[in-house]
């Protein structure tokens, strides 16, 4: 028989009332479902004077898998790890929401029935678990008697099963977001990688064909020079890494968002030998640390693309004020920007429009006049940015 949690019968409550108030306040508190569950199924069955009982989750395989079980034979099929949605009882009701008496548990396996009918448990009532027209869950309780329960028991049982079912779907709801916000932070550890790490790797990729040639050229300059902008490059991947694993973020400048764009723009140019330009008319532009790490990473990606896609000979960096608005602008005198997805996918928009949306931005990529590439990042102007002339 698979593990799952046996119950003994607890002093939980003595009464309907008493019981329906433990669950209602075990609800509030935050108890593990799965917990919940099986705490109660001893009252359950107590109150609904059954001689056994088990209590099953619908998960999104369509199986009812078993979570709690009290007094059940360990050769009993139907205690097995699952069993299908529309398995006699259960399945009826799961799909009328209703509680579903099985006289003879005809819907059951034959081994089911060939096991319970010697003891005398051969009728079965399922009670459903659900929320708003949803069923997440069943107990099955297991009586000697061919007699149903009362209407008062069969109402308290509903009611039972209405709170609970509320409880599964708290639990579910929990773990949608839970899934959701993983999902977010790999997002985001990916664009930090994409971002940080990748542009160096890029430069690296990029610098060793000219290491190569300076070397069969026997220039001692140049190789020297060259090596040491490759370890250059290698530590600040590794720094970056490090930071990523352990912060989950890159760095912020602690000089202030403005040297950490004219770093960029510098290191853009001293890397790709192109001309390189930063006209900032907002030098006291202050933003949250995490905003300001997505200006510079749209920024630094920006510029990456000017060198490796743009065939540009010049790239332009400015930051001024439009009304409500701080706009910075990425130019060059390039081929104009990607026309197709596959293009705009490999100039890493994606990951930058993004970044844009996280801090209530916007990301424009549009042909620059005259020839190239304009990529503008628009947020709306911090509150206590003081007016710039």
């Amino acid at each position: 028989m698979p593990e799952t949690l046996a119950i003994a019968a607890s002093p939980t409550s003595d009464s309907p009332a008493g019981l329906l108030a433990e669950i209602t306040a075990d609800l509030s508190s935050g108890a593990d479902v799965r917990a919940l569950l099986q705490h109660f199924l001893a009252p359950i069955v107590q109150i609904a004077r059954a001689r056994a009982g088990a209590v099953r989750m619908l998960f999104d395989d369509d199986q009812l898998r078993l979570v709690g079980e009290l007094s059940l034979p360990p050769e009993l099929g139907c205690a097995g790890a699952s069993v299908q949605r529309d398995c006699g009882g259960c399945g009826q009701a799961l799909d009328g929401d209703r509680l579903a008496w099985d006289p003879d548990m005809s819907g059951c396996s034959a081994a089911s029935r060939a096991t319970l009918a010697p003891m005398g448990w051969a009728h079965m009532l399922a009670v459903p678990l659900g929320h708003r027209g949803q069923v997440l869950g069943v107990y099955n309780l297991f009586f000697d008697a061919a007699q149903a329960p009362s209407d008062d028991v069969r109402t308290v049982l509903r009611s039972i099963g209405e709170l609970l079912g509320l409880a599964l779907h708290n639990a579910r709801l929990e773990t949608e977001n839970l899934r959701a916000t993983v999902m977010q932070e790999r997002q985001m550890m990916a664009a930090e990688v994409h971002d940080s790490v990748a542009q160096d790797l890029a430069f690296l990729r990029m610098r060793l064909p000219l290491l190569e040639q300076a070397i069969r050229d026997h220039d001692a300059g140049l190789t020297a020079r060259y090596l040491a902008e490759l370890r250059q490059a290698l530590g600040h991947a590794h720094g970056s890494l490090r930071e990523i694993v352990t912060e989950y973020r890159t760095p912020t400048d602690p000089l202030g968002l403005a040297h950490a764009l004219r770093a960029r723009v510098d290191e853009f140019a001293a890397r790709s030998g192109l001309r390189a330009t930063l006209d900032n008319r907002l030098p006291s532009l202050a933003l949250p640390a995490a905003h300001e790490t997505q200006v510079v990473h749209i920024v630094g990606e920006a510029l990456v693309n000017v060198a490796r896609h743009a065939a540009a000979s010049e790239a332009r960096v400015s930051v001024q004020r439009l009304d409500d608005e701080v706009e910075i602008r990425i130019a060059d005198d390039g081929a104009g920007p990607p026309t197709s997805a596959a293009e705009r996918g490999h100039h890493g928009l994606e990951i930058m429009a993004e970044r844009a949306r996280r801090m209530g931005g916007v990301l424009v990529l549009r042909a620059n006049e005259g020839g190239g590439t304009v990529v503008a990042l628009r947020f709306p102007v911090p509150k206590l940015m003081e007016r710039c002339q």
